[in-house]
């Protein structure tokens, strides 16, 4: 049991809910930090549990309708499905548990009912994004508008509105994880074209893939500033964010289109440290205030 939990985890990637569960944390921070909407730990606890298991599901889901492709694909033909170390029936029981819970924990939320009239619809996108590869290049934006909904989520989940602060951080996750998965996406171009599969890389190439992604990036170092300056934060997020618009600089610095090979780095340990930072420098920010 113990190492059918491990693969499940190592399935899920669950070490990567770090990229988007501290926006959501910060959204919440900024939230709390409102009048009338003081700090509730049931709140933190809802939070926590929605964004571990819609992410937990959305994984799971995506490794399942995958399994053939990542069985073909050299890059990926050891993941979990393919390599035989889960069964199917396993995955999909793991992704009806986690989406189950995610659904449940709105409950959490109430006297507030707009996490649970929303839970189905917001599951539904999530899971619908496995599916974009197979008829839009536009996938890329399909994942980043799926994460961008976390900061929105966890704002309407403790104020029950939509706000310009919610709204600009969205718009970071937007641009930020649009660009990083159009990177992560150029190891698979010449598959993903062979599969008659969707993306920028295997569309228009991977130069302009790497052009793309750049300017997305761009978009999301000026809505950072643009969140800094509604949102009312101080010197510490603009340092903050002049650390991170160093950052995706140097993330693209790693990737050149003949030399991939520093893909990884780029994508798990900069965008790591890109999402953490950001949720601590926000904190920071707001307590010393």
């Amino acid at each position: 049991m113990l190492q059918r939990l491990r693969h499940l985890l190592e399935l899920i990637r669950f070490s990567h809910t770090v990229f988007a569960l501290p926006f959501a944390l910060l959204s919440a921070a900024l939230a709390w930090n409102q009048p009338g909407s003081p700090f509730d730990g049931w709140q933190l606890l809802g939070i926590v549990l929605c964004m571990v298991c819609a992410r937990s599901a959305a994984m799971a889901f995506n490794r399942v309708v995958d399994r053939r492709f990542d069985g073909d694909n050299p890059r990926t033909a050891k993941r979990h499905i393919p390599a035989g170390l889960l069964g199917l029936t396993t995955v999909i029981a793991f992704t009806v548990i986690c989406s189950a819970g995610f659904i449940a924990a709105t409950l959490l939320f109430l006297p507030n009912r707009w996490p649970v009239i929303l839970s189905v619809p917001v599951l539904l996108f999530l899971l619908g994004y496995s599916y974009a590869k197979r008829f839009t290049v536009w996938c890329h934006y399909w994942l980043s508008a799926a994460l961008m909904m976390s900061p929105l989520a966890a704002w309407i989940a403790i104020r029950g509105e939509v706000a310009v602060t919610p709204a600009l951080l969205s718009a970071v996750i937007f641009f930020w994880v649009g660009g990083f998965d159009m990177l992560y996406a150029c190891q698979d171009a010449d598959f993903d074209r062979g599969k008659q599969l969707f993306s920028v890389p295997s569309h228009w190439g991977i130069p302009f893939a790497l052009r793309l992604a750049l300017f997305s990036h761009l978009c999301t170092i000026a809505a950072l500033f643009a969140l800094w300056h509604f949102a009312g934060l101080g010197t510490v997020f603009l340092t903050g964010i002049v650390a991170v618009s160093a950052l995706l600089l140097y993330e693209h610095s790693l990737v050149r289109p003949n030399d991939l090979s520093r893909v990884n780095v780029a994508f798990f340990n900069v965008n790591a440290i890109i999402s953490v930072g950001l949720f601590a420098v926000g904190l920071v920010d707001l307590w010393w205030r």
